[in-house]
């Protein structure tokens, strides 16, 4: 099968040189064009795509190709429903895992599915040697797929410069599409200790996505219609079609607010595609699992942040904990898997689980890792693999024994509680690339329907 869908994937040079703020602010100059545009993330992050959702006001999505292989990296772009999709790259362009580093990087994602790729360069202090920058990128590797450039924290000086010994070293081999602006100290970003903030906790988020545009608009300084005609560029995308088994009946409450925002949209759209109905409920305010609910998911996020106002949200607690004492199949990823257990920071938590949490002040297992079952559970007989992915400060007392992780180094550990009915532990699944996971987790929600009624 094959989809027309103009796209365009902006990379940067390294964390920090400003992709994430590009992005936004490209972004919104699509959104005052009219365009309807969607968005995509490279890799397991979740905030970004939050701040996609914030810019946009449409979901966002992620290709990661260590959960999906090419196939599927192109089917899961190709869903969107848009006219222009924009992918935003992770770390560093090359930078991934394997012998030579670039396996599973933003390079792998923008050659698997055939998007122009744009480069996003820090200028901030430099002139000339951005070229040196640049040509260091392009031909790193003979295709390395980079059609674009688009330099950040610039002046207008800097960039006539600039774009004059450009054109004049690579002519036609890439195209200069502007600049994004030397920014004022309150149109920045923050960050916290797990990257960007989450663009709930920024309430003039779209105002300041607006003035960097504004910005943007005033100076003249980013080149949209070259940007467009490189995305409509793209070659069609060629995959073959998903099949996906349809479970329907099911309902699953999703614990949903600022303190459990991580949970891939592509696996939610997944559960719906299946048939699913998604019925949201805010732990932080003291809500219960719903009453009709037939399965239960437990994102990460931040409990730590709310630790003593979860202590004293007795109704969601005791809730949780009659739901999966009833039998309920439910998914606890990381902050959700916190939560089970008897206490996080000395706080008193569901008790579902004997375990204590704590931050280590460190990143602890942080990375990518295959999980593969130990026993028959819910997600699967014994030996069932999925990939997965660590991102965590915290670690806790007893982080179950149902299933084995390994690295893609061959380091190894045994994690997570897999009963017939619940799946428990750090690391966050991607289940789009598990779908007979994702089938025996609602066939198990029906089974616990069907009984209960």
């Amino acid at each position: 099968m094959t989809k027309a869908l103009p796209r365009v994937l902006i990379a940067g040079t390294s964390s920090g040189c400003g992709k994430t703020t590009a992005v936004c602010a490209l972004l919104t100059l699509m959104r005052r064009r009219g365009v309807r545009v969607t968005a995509a993330k490279c890799g397991p992050d979740y905030i970004d795509p939050m701040f996609h959702e914030t810019a946009l006001g449409v979901p966002s999505a992620n290709l990661d190709p260590f959960f999906c292989d090419g196939n599927l990296l192109r089917a899961l772009l190709a869903e969107q429903q848009g006219t222009l999709s924009v992918i935003e790259g992770v770390m560093g362009y090359y930078d991934g895992t394997g012998a030579d580093g670039t396996e599973n990087s933003t390079y792998t994602v923008a050659r698997e599915t055939d998007t122009p790729a744009v480069l996003v360069v820090n200028g901030r202090g430099a002139s000339a040697s951005l070229l040196a920058v640049l040509e260091g990128f392009l031909n790193f590797t003979p295709a390395s797929g980079i059609r674009g450039v688009l330099f950040s924290g610039m002046t207008a000086m800097t960039y006539s410069l600039v774009k004059r010994l450009a054109k004049e070293r690579f002519g036609e081999r890439i195209t200069l599409l502007g600049f994004i602006p030397r920014l004022p100290e309150d149109c920045v970003l923050p960050s916290r200790h797990l990257g960007l903030v989450t663009a709930g906790e920024l309430e003039n988020l779209r105002a300041i996505l607006e003035r960097i545009a504004d910005l943007c608009e005033r100076e003249h300084s980013v080149d949209l219609d070259a940007l467009l005609a490189l995305a409509a560029s793209a070659p069609a995308l060629e995959f073959e079609p998903r099949e996906i088994p349809r479970v329907d009946g099911v309902r699953l409450a999703l614990a949903r607010d600022a303190a459990f925002c991580f949970i891939y949209p592509d696996t939610l759209r997944l559960f719906e595609k299946m048939g699913a109905e998604i019925l949201p409920f805010s732990p932080l305010n003291d809500e219960a699992v719903p009453s009709s609910a037939d399965g239960l998911l437990l994102p990460g996020g931040y409990p730590e942040l709310y630790a003593e106002r979860l202590e004293k949200n007795e109704t969601f607690r005791l809730s949780v904990k009659r739901a999966v004492l009833a039998g309920m199949p439910t998914i606890a990823e990381c902050g959700g898997f916190q939560v089970l257990g008897s206490s996080l920071d000395g706080h008193e938590m569901c008790g579902l689980l004997p375990h204590e949490s704590r931050n280590t002040g460190k990143l602890v297992r942080f990375g990518y890792c295959t999980l593969t079952s130990g026993t028959d559970g819910l997600l699967g007989p014994a030996g069932t693999t999925l990939r997965a992915h660590e991102f965590h400060y915290y670690d806790s007392t007893d982080n179950g024994r149902g299933m084995t992780a390994a690295k893609p180094n061959g380091k190894s550990w045994e994690c997570a509680v897999h009963t017939e009915t619940l799946y428990a532990g750090y690391p966050h699944l991607f289940l789009p690339s598990a779908l007979p996971s994702a089938e025996a987790f609602c066939r198990k929600c029906l089974a616990f329907k069907e009984k209960r009624t």
